[in-house]
């Protein structure tokens, strides 16, 4: 595919994060890297990103660590999260991670977190999504969810393979530092391609 060169500079992000803590550290680098780009990113969390203490670290660690890079504090409500639309003040909203439950709810048209509304808002004004999936059923469950979202305008996905085929064979996760690449094209209205690589621990 012809490489696209489209500045990030000046873009404004919202960057929202649900509940797969395990890859928070992988996610955190490329929101320092759209800010060392340029781009204003305005966190949103999901309130099980909010919320929960895990063995990767307890939830006031994390959401300090975003709000610092991020320069903003998170949305974290509902409420908080739907002036995205009427304001209309985001170029692309991205969830990074987007476990499954995110991806079956947006599959379906639930809206019962801040993370689902800034979604539903953003596409209220017919601006691109990203989704960076990581869940264990991608595969499996939620492979029919996949399927709707690929099918779906305005939504973007980064581009994603198998973790651990060996034992977990139905998990799909995104190749999170190609975040910032998925942005450029989105802004274009393209999917980057392939959508499926391999993926190296």
């Amino acid at each position: 595919m012809e490489v696209l060169i489209v500045s990030l500079k000046g873009l404004k992000v919202g960057f929202a994060l649900t509940g797969s803590f395990c890859t928070f550290s992988k996610v955190l680098p490329q929101i320092e890297r759209l800010v060392k780009e340029g781009c204003s990113v305005y966190p949103i969390m999901s309130y099980s990103a909010l919320n929960t203490d895990t063995r990767f670290g307890s939830a006031k660690e994390w959401k300090d660590k975003i709000t610092a890079i991020a320069g903003h504090e998170p949305i974290t409500t509902i409420k908080d999260a739907e002036p995205i639309g009427p304001d209309n003040f985001l170029d692309v909203v991205i969830i990074a991670p987007c476990t499954g439950n995110t991806l079956a709810k947006l599959a379906n048209g639930i809206t019962d977190t801040p993370v689902l509304m800034a979604v539903k808002a953003q596409l209220r004004n017919k601006k691109p999504v990203i989704l960076a999936i990581s869940t264990n059923d991608g595969l499996s469950m939620n492979a029919k969810n996949l399927g709707l979202i690929l099918n779906t305008k305005l939504i973007y996905l980064v581009p994603f393979g198998q973790d651990n085929p060996e034992k977990k064979a139905n998990s799909l996760v995104a190749h999170m530092e190609l975040i910032p690449e998925t942005i450029e094209y989105a802004m274009k209205n393209e999917q980057v391609q392939p959508l499926l690589r391999e993926y190296r621990q």
